[in-house]
């Protein structure tokens, strides 16, 4: 009796008032293209009441797959696997209570608790069931006694038998809340070109500007000979990883080869990181422009490295013609690795591929560079020109 479904509960969305539609038409549209991907179109149903949504008609094969991918996306806030079921209130609940039955003999199996108590929680959207909603899972908490050693303790219970009953009619009956990923919906909050280097850090400043809505256009610089086709699948396969919480991301390869040789034949060794990321700031300042992106979003982390001190992040960003965003600006290498572990892109960002910030990496980087003397190393290069060549040779992924 009754079928199995997934349901979907939003959390921050609720407080955006009037505005609210807008988000939740941004959360489906992201829903439906994840499930799309995953099984095809058709291969589901969706359905909304109210403020759930409900995954339907899927292939219970794909049932952890579709979990897994659905705690990805952001604007979730947890979700549960369910039985759907008439609430069959005329006739005492009683589909309710057998689809309890199985759900309660699962649980018990599983357990390895001594005493294990629970409760059950009623929640009933469906005002035309005059019985109140205490008497309901008191009535039903009667089918867990019959089946477990079980005992009932409102208060401190070990597990929570929860039955939603809409106002269609249909029943929901679950015990496991799985937490989703939270955030804002991928899309609200405007678009970003982020540049995705092969290491642990930029990744993860894509999954934090995305956990607040912003959509990602990314872009990576490679230097060929100096950095391999491996090293560019590196960077592709990240991109492919943190598209699961992005949603759709584009990623440009600018090929930086001869911006470097140029820089590291003209200008002084210890300015060659500071102008090389001036370099990339004014190419992504383009890309962006192009993409309709509003800000440029960086895995830089105040302190970590010669090139992210303030007066390093100074003399690079005052050639980006848009706002830079720095989401792991007060993060830790420690702080950064756990959530790369988390989002499951450190194993492929600690591959031994060098990438083009290592190519010609002088001894002793300035730490402090004054912007006049940055600017006036630079006038020993054609910038227009550089930019322009490094423009034609871009590949789209």
């Amino acid at each position: 009796m009754g079928k199995r479904v997934i349901i979907i509960r939003y959390g921050e969305i609720f407080l955006k008032g009037k505005n609210r539609s807008y988000f939740e038409s941004l959360l489906i549209k992201n829903v439906k293209f994840a499930l799309d991907k995953l099984l095809g179109e058709g291969g589901y149903a969706f359905k909304r009441s109210q403020a759930r949504y409900s995954i339907e008609d899927y292939s219970e094969l794909k049932e952890a797959e579709i979990v897994d991918r659905l705690t990805k996306i952001f604007g979730i806030h947890s979700l549960s696997v369910a039985m759907k079921v008439p609430s069959d209130a005329e006739n005492n609940f009683e589909a309710i209570k057998q689809a309890m039955i199985p759900l309660a003999e699962e649980l018990e199996e599983e357990n390895t608790l001594l005493d294990p108590t629970f409760r059950v929680t009623v929640k009933r959207a469906d005002k035309r069931i005059p019985i109140p909603s205490y008497e309901i899972a008191a009535e039903l908490a009667g089918t867990v006694l019959r089946h477990t050693s079980f005992k009932v303790d409102l208060k401190r219970y070990d597990y929570d038998f929860e039955v939603d009953i809409r106002e269609t009619g249909d029943a929901y009956v679950y015990s496991k809340v799985i937490l989703g990923a939270g955030g804002l919906p991928v899309g609200c909050s405007s678009k970003g070109m982020l540049l995705l280097s092969g290491g642990i850090d930029s990744p993860v400043a894509a999954y934090m500007m995305a956990k607040r809505g912003m959509k990602l256009v990314a872009v990576h610089f490679a230097s060929p000979p100096y950095t391999s086709e491996l090293a560019k699948q590196k960077v592709v396969r990240l991109r492919n990883i943190v598209e699961d919480y992005t949603s759709r991301m584009k990623l440009f390869v600018v090929p930086f080869t001869e911006i470097q040789l140029a820089i590291h034949e003209h200008c002084p060794a210890e300015y060659m990181i500071t102008i090389m990321r001036r370099f990339m700031m004014r190419i992504a300042t383009k890309l962006a422009e192009q993409q309709d992106c509003k800000a440029i979003i960086t895995g830089e982390s105040l302190g970590q490295v010669a090139s992210q001190t303030v007066e390093s992040m100074t003399s690079t960003e005052s050639c980006a013609g848009l706002p830079i965003f720095r989401p792991l600006i007060a993060f830790d290498k420690e702080e950064t690795m756990d959530i790369a572990k988390k989002i499951g892109t450190y194993d492929t960002s600690i591959e031994p591929f060098e990438d083009c910030c290592t190519v010609f990496l002088p001894k002793n980087p300035a730490i402090k560079p004054r912007l006049e003397r940055v600017m006036q190393a630079e006038q020993a290069l054609d910038i227009d020109a550089l930019v322009e060549k490094a423009m034609s040779g871009i590949e789209k992924y």
